[in-house]
This record gives C-alpha cells, structure tokens and sequence, in this order.
C-alpha cells in the first residue's frame, strides 16, 4: 500500500505507545531487535562549500568555525578505517563539502574506496550531486552506499535551501540506482518544519523504488552562524515519533539516529532504538559537529542488553530473530 503524506499524518497522531509497539513489531520482523549496525563518516574534504544549505557549518555563505580544507590523501583516509575497523565499524562513510565532485577529485575518492573496501568494511560515500556516468566510477571502484539525503518535504525545501532543486537530489538518487549501488537517503528535522512536513519527507522516502537500503535521520545541530541556529528544539517525543513511523513505512530499511545524539539523553535513545533505529554513527566527530564517545554508547549498550553487529551480519541475525518470533507467536496487533 501506497504511504501518503495524509496517511503517515495519521500515523503521526496515534497514542504514543500504541504507535511504538507497532514500530517495534514491525522491527523485529526484519531485523535482529538486540544489534545496532555502526558505521564511521569521516570528512574527506571540510569546509569552502558553494551551497547555501541553512543547517549547515561548511557553507561558505555562513560565518562559522569551520575551515576550508583540501581533499585528504588516500594514505589519511586509509589510516583512518583502519581506526574505524579496529573501533568495531563495519562500514566507513565519507563525505565531501562539494556541490558535486570534478574528474579530478572523483579519481582520488575512487581510489580511497578501492583501498578501503580492502580492509573488508562496507562503504559509502556523499560528495554532492552527480553528474553522468560519476556514480558508474564509484560502483566500479567497489562503493557500496550512496549517500544522498532530501532533507525534507518538497513543501519546506526551499525555505532551507536555494543553491540546488528537489528535482536536483532526485536526479541524483536516480542515477546512483542506475549505476547499481545501494542508497543511503534520509533527513533533518528540527528546522522549522511541521508535523507535515515530516510526514512528506518520510512519504519521499517511502516512495523511491526500491526505497532506501539506509535512512539516516538527523536532529538539527544547532550551529552558531548558519542562518537555523536560534532554532527552538524539537520536543523529544517528536523526534521519536519521527522514528517509529519511518520504522513502520520503511520496514526492511536501516534506520539510523544521525547527527545530534551528543545532545540526546540515554533515555531518549533508548526510546529510538525500541521504536526501531538500528544503526548509529560511531567517533568523536560527525563530520563537523560532536559526536558521542565510544565509550558512552558502549555503555548504553550494555544497559540495554544491545550490540554492534558487523558489516554483511545483519541478515543472519534477522533471520534468527524472526524464527524465534515465530515460534514464540507474533503477539496482539494494534489498529488505529
């Protein structure tokens, strides 16, 4: 069935922990309930970005701390998921401050997805907008993911961001899924937006086809000098809502709590992963802005009785935890 932007408004609404229950059903029907996919995203190339999206600390339109830096080295970019591996990753991320990447610059990135795929981890990348035949460069250097997020409704998109179309982001996503890679495409929430605008991002999402293999969604970071940094923050239920309903309209899809967990509390990450989030960025740094320790999501594993699962485990494990479903019986429905 078909998820509209009025039928995911209804989703929205139900009683929180009716709403919950589902997602979380409907989680562990596809996915293992006790393991968290961990990646790493590092930025392979900071700051100097022509766009003039208004979240974000490396445009060079904004007056931020942010440096303009050159692309990394292969050589730094290996050392780096080599750290990553080590840390418990099973997929390493790179991102670039580009409105798309040159020949030039897509050789080298080619190049550090062929050296890192050597180290066995999964690999994504997001450079920009892609230009034809660039996303057929990256398949053939080995790239697993692509990483290309709408941010939000087609209604509020252009409150946030003038440099680049929703036309734009789609063209994109298109010719990534031609050239055979796997998308990684989510959103920001916390810019404004309505209940409905959040609802029509999750209905784009839900629409793609197939839809996304990895759903990154973000909580707005806050970042002095970018044009959204006096704005109020999300009430905290909300953004769990947020992640039950893409659980339940993106079933097979990894859900991930992205930017904006250093400022999250245990209890509300606990809350995400029941509601259906399974997969959590790893480091001190996310791109630009903090991250939680290691440390501390370790220990808010333990608490939860969670763990990491590796890159290529997942499957296996949803196997194993949708067979003890069965035997144990699916348990009551909820219905609206």
């Amino acid at each position: 069935m078909a998820h509209t932007t009025h039928s995911i408004e209804e989703l929205f609404a139900r009683p929180f922990f009716d709403l919950l229950f589902e997602a979380h059903t409907v989680h562990r029907q596809h996915f293992c309930a006790h393991e968290i996919q961990i990646s790493t995203l590092l930025s392979i190339k900071t700051g100097g970005c022509p766009e003039d999206c208004g979240y974000c600390p490396q445009s060079r339109r904004h007056d931020t701390d942010v440096p303009d830096e050159a692309l990394l080295s292969v050589e730094e970019v290996l050392a780096a998921a080599r750290r990553a591996k080590a840390n418990g990753a099973g997929r390493f991320c790179m991102g670039a401050a580009w409105r798309g990447p040159k020949e030039r610059d897509l050789k080298r990135v080619t190049e550090m997805v062929a050296a890192i795929r050597g180290l066995g981890l999964e690999t994504c990348a997001t450079l920009g907008l892609l230009r034809e035949g660039q996303a057929e460069q990256l398949a053939e250097a080995g790239l697993d993911y692509y990483n290309h997020n709408l941010d939000t409704s087609p209604e509020f998109y252009g409150k946030v961001i003038g440099t680049r179309t929703y036309e734009d982001r789609h063209e994109t996503l298109a010719r990534v899924r031609r050239a055979g890679l796997k998308v990684c495409c989510g959103g920001i929430v916390g810019m404004g937006e309505t209940r409905r605008d959040r609802a029509g991002l999750i209905a784009e999402l839900a629409a793609l086809d197939p839809p996304p293999e990895s759903v990154p969604i973000n909580l707005l970071v806050r970042v002095p000098g970018t044009p959204l940094m006096d704005q109020p923050s999300l009430e905290p239920f909300e953004f769990v809502r947020t992640i039950a309903v893409a659980r339940l309209c993106l079933p097979a899809s990894r859900v991930r709590i992205a930017a904006g967990r250093e400022g999250m509390s245990e209890e509300l990450q606990a809350l995400c992963y029941f509601a259906g989030a399974n997969s959590i960025f790893s480091g001190d740094v996310l791109l630009t802005t903090p991250n939680p320790k290691r440390a501390a999501d370790e220990a808010l594993f333990a608490k939860l009785g969670l763990r990491s699962c590796a890159a290529g485990a997942e499957a296996a494990a949803a196997t194993t935890d949708r067979a003890a479903i069965h035997d144990e019986g699916s348990g009551p429905r909820v219905h609206a």
